[in-house]
Order: structure tokens, then C-alpha cells, then sequence
């Protein structure tokens, strides 16, 4: 058993992230300076790490080159808070012999760090250097972050105030993939049609009070749940609800999740391309069908081939495909064989997802440990997509991390050039208004001046969103709306 011994006023939470990079649940307990003296020594076997409370006895321990660096004068990341999580860093990585490749970091957005630094220190050797002796990065990971936000700075520009990413979520699906953890139910078409009516009143609601504004959608992304789990006519009412309430004039990128290929028909896709969507996505995960059936997927391989003929028949112009590193019982050669099958398939972006457990999914339950396992065959899965990405033409253009991610790794979008998404981009770089509605919807109202978001969630369960919309809608109005709340 690891024992974590804190200062008495230290929020563990953050430390806490990075522990569990390195140590599973029920190897480590953190205990404080008001903890007895018999907590600490249980058994012998213990190992206690004593972290120390002040930044004059953390300097002690600073490497050689991390005391150079604060000699020469440069701006180290010297807030106590990293300095604690490098000191636990070092001691973990000795005790354990494992050295992960995002050093320090356990946020989110890794990529929306490097932007800033760049900002800060206008030197990329700088940044590089920050990033490997402040935040523990491997080259590796300095590399990919530098080459995305190289990608992104050609993409988009600062967002002006008035362009909104819009998000409208459509909270129902097939079945139920066993590492899901969003918002989706397998909902009775009556139960669908109440939750459309709701739907359609925030939109009216939401674009009125935009024009109100002077706002107007830069992007929309319609997710879920699977959009297309709708039927055609039911499509056809929400895209006309979409256009007739906002002004499109300054739209730049329309996406509808097509996630599951058997939700996909040339009748939705006709009702796609009648609106002159640009984007969808479909997703397999895997092109195996043994893995297809162990997650809970209703689809074949055959039908994610027929799901992109039909898209391409259709005029779809852009197509993006999820795959996912690190599945139940899959091999090595099993991730190369989809990665082969979807290349030979020519998406214009393929989204390299590794397995993340969260509580909510149906494999946490079944094996809690699962992600732990996973570390090197899926840094092998992860090293040979981005060789054969990038043999066949696409590049990383957004990426982020998660929570109990398989080998504490990332997510990374890839992209031909000029397909590259723009609301992925913005959703991670945290520098625009996103208005978000439907059940499980999280609004971000954007502030500029401070570098701040607020969060103003809608209610995630789809039943108590119809219930309650009156309330959410409220939520809009005080926390976007109101004069005094400018984004």
C-alpha cells in the first residue's frame, strides 16, 4: 500500500489525478497531517510518501536541471500546486518504474496549454523546453501538441464575440455500447416525439434571444446519442426547426452525427443533403465483428462499408470516422485490420479514440481494472495509426485527453487537408461562447477579458429535461442572456 502523506489545507484532488496514472484503486490511500500516527504504519510493506507543504522544501529536491533553469531567470510553472505534482511525479516514477508520456499533465486540453505558452514566451524553444522540464512531456508529446497548434492557428482565427458554436443533443440510441457513459436511452418513438417538441421550443427560445444579441452560429453540431436513431421525417422537422430559426448567413461548418451505421438510410441522408449539410460522422469503432458484438454494436463490417456508400451516394461532402485503440479482447493486428479497412474506405477525418472507462459504462462494472491492463498494446495500437495516418496523407488537427484513459493517453483527430472540423477545434480551445441544448447539453458562456468560461448545464436525463425545460430555459436567460452577462 502507497500512503500519500499531504499538508493539512492541500485539495488532494488534483494530485490525486496524477496518482492514478500511476497506481490502480486500492494500492495508494492519501492521508493528512491530522491522520494518527498508527494510520501510517499498518504494515511494514507500506511505502509513505511525504509531500512536502511549502515550496523552499520542494526547491531542495528540484533536479539539477530544474535549478538551472530557475537560476537563468526563465518563467518556471513555480506554482505550488505543480511543484507538488513533479515531487509526487519523481517519487512514483522511481517507486514504480513507469514513466508516463504526459508527464505531469491530467487535464483536458494539453493542446490549449502549449497555445498559451506560446503566447507567453514567443519562443517555440522555449515552450519546448517548459513543457519537457516543468510539465515532465516525453519529445514525442512536445512534438504533437506543437504540430497542432501550428494546424489550428492556420484553421481559425481569434472567434469575434458574436459567433457562437452551437450543439444540439439528440440523447437516444440503438443500444448501449458497454464503455459508454454519455447521455443515450433506447427511447420509445412516442417518448422521442415528446422530447423533439421540447427540443424545438429551446431552439425558437435559444435563436430568438441570440438575434436578440446580435449573435449568430459560426458552427452546429448535432450529437448525441445518434441523431440518426430519428426517423426521416422526424429529421426533416428538426433540420427545418434549425433554419428557420437561425440566421445561417455566417455558418461555417454543419455537422450531424450519423454515428451507427444501421441508423443510416438513404432517406435520412437524402434529408442531410437537402439542408447542404457538409459533415457527418460515422463511427464503427472497430471493423471486426467479433468486437462489434462484444461492445453491444447491432452492425456488421458490411454495413459500415454500405453506410459510406450510401453517404458518398448521397453527396455528403466530408465523412468522419471513430476508432477506438484498446477494445475488449482486441490484438494488435485486429486494430491494423480496421485502420486498413476504414483507410481503404477514404474518410476525410478519422478520429483516433483510446478507450477511457468511465463509472457510468457497463465495462467499469464488469472489469474496474481494465484500463490498466491495455498500456502497451495500446501505445503500439496508437504509434502504428499515426504511421499509417500520416502515410496516407492526414495530419493531428485536435486532440484531448480524458479521464481512465487505457495507458494514460489521448485522443487525436487526423484530417486531409482542409477537412479539419472547426467546432472540435473551438470546443477544446475554450475561447468562444458554445450554446448547448437538448438533455445533457452544457452551455459555456465565454469571457474574454477574464479567460474564464461559465458552465450552464441542462439537466442530462431526457424525461426530467422535458419536465423541467421551463427551468432551463431560465438558466439561459440569467447565465447568457441578461444584458449584464456579455460573452
Amino acid at each position: 500500500m502507497y500512503k500519500i502523506k499531504l499538508p493539512r489545507e492541500i485539495n488532494q484532488y488534483e494530485l490525486e489525478e496524477l496518482v492514478k496514472v500511476f497506481l490502480k484503486a486500492g494500492e495508494y490511500i492519501f492521508i493528512t497531517e491530522t491522520n494518527t500516527t498508527d494510520t501510517i504504519q499498518d504494515s511494514e510493506s507500506d511505502v509513505l510518501i511525504c509531500v512536502p507543504g511549502s515550496p523552499d522544501l520542494i526547491d531542495k529536491k528540484e533536479t539539477p536541471k530544474e535549478k538551472n533553469k530557475l537560476e537563468t531567470g526563465e518563467k518556471p510553472e513555480k506554482n505550488l500546486k505543480n511543484q507538488m505534482k513533479r515531487f509526487l511525479f519523481r517519487e512514483l516514477e522511481q517507486l514504480t518504474g513507469t514513466t508516463p508520456d504526459w508527464g505531469i499533465l491530467t487535464g483536458v486540453r494539453p493542446v490549449k496549454l502549449a497555445g498559451e505558452l506560446l503566447v507567453r514566451e514567443e519562443s517555440l524553444e522555449k515552450v519546448k523546453e517548459i513543457l519537457s522540464t516543468d510539465y515532465f512531456l516525453t519529445d514525442e508529446k512536445i512534438q504533437l501538441l506543437i504540430d497542432i497548434v501550428d494546424c489550428q492557428k492556420q484553421i481559425v482565427k481569434q472567434s469575434p464575440r458574436e459567433a457562437i458554436g452551437l450543439y444540439i443533443g439528440i440523447p437516444f440510441c440503438p443500444t448501449r455500447c458497454v464503455y459508454c457513459s454519455f447521455p443515450s436511452n433506447q427511447g420509445k418513438p412516442e417518448q422521442i416525439e415528446s422530447y423533439l417538441e421540447a427540443l424545438h421550443q429551446e431552439i425558437a427560445f435559444t435563436a430568438e434571444n441570440m438575434r436578440k444579441k446580435g449573435w449568430y452560429p459560426e458552427t452546429i453540431y448535432i450529437g448525441g446519442g445518434t441523431p440518426t436513431t430519428l426517423m426521416p421525417e422526424q429529421l426533416d422537422r428538426l433540420l427545418h426547426h434549425v433554419f428557420e430559426a437561425f440566421d445561417l448567413n455566417k455558418l461555417r461548418e454543419f455537422t450531424v452525427e450519423a454515428g451507427r451505421p444501421d441508423t443510416i438510410t438513404p432517406e435520412k441522408l437524402a434529408v442531410i443533403k437537402k439542408y447542404k449539410i457538409d459533415r457527418i460522422s460515422i463511427n464503427p469503432q472497430s471493423m471486426n465483428a467479433s468486437t462489434l458484438k462484444r461492445i453491444g454494436r447491432n452492425h456488421s463490417p458490411e454495413d459500415i462499408k454500405e453506410a459510406f456508400r450510401m453517404a458518398r451516394a448521397a453527396g455528403i461532402p466530408q465523412i468522419n470516422t471513430d476508432l477506438i485503440a484498446g477494445l475488449p479482447d482486441e490484438t494488435e493486428s485486429d486494430f491494423v485490420n480496421t485502420l486498413e479497412q476504414i483507410l481503404d474506405l477514404a474518410p476525410e477525418n478519422i478520429t483516433v479514440h483510446t478507450l477511457a472507462l468511465k463509472r457510468a459504462s457497463k465495462l467499469k462494472e464488469i472489469d474496474s481494472e481494465f484500463n490498466y491492463k491495455q498500456g502497451k498494446k495500446v501505445r503500439s495500437m496508437l504509434d502504428q495509426a499515426k504511421e499509417m495516418l500520416d502515410r496516407d496523407g492526414y495530419h493531428p488537427y485536435y486532440l484531448y485527453r480524458q479521464k481512465q484513459m487505457t495507458g494514460n493517453f489521448e485522443n487525436v483527430g487526423y484530417a486531409k487537408e482542409n477537412t479539419e472540423g472547426i467546432y472540435n477545434i473551438r470546443i477544446m480551445e475554450e475561447a468562444q461562447t458554445i450554446i448547448a441544448l437538448g438533455a445533457g447539453g452544457i452551455s459555456k458562456a465565454w469571457y474574454p477579458e477574464e479567460n474564464r468560461l461559465e458552465r450552464i448545464p441542462n439537466v442530462t436525463n431526457y424525461e426530467i429535461y422535458m419536465e423541467r425545460l421551463d427551468e432551463m430555459l431560465q438558466r439561459k436567460t440569467d447565465n447568457l442572456f441578461e444584458e449584464e452577462k456579455e460573452c
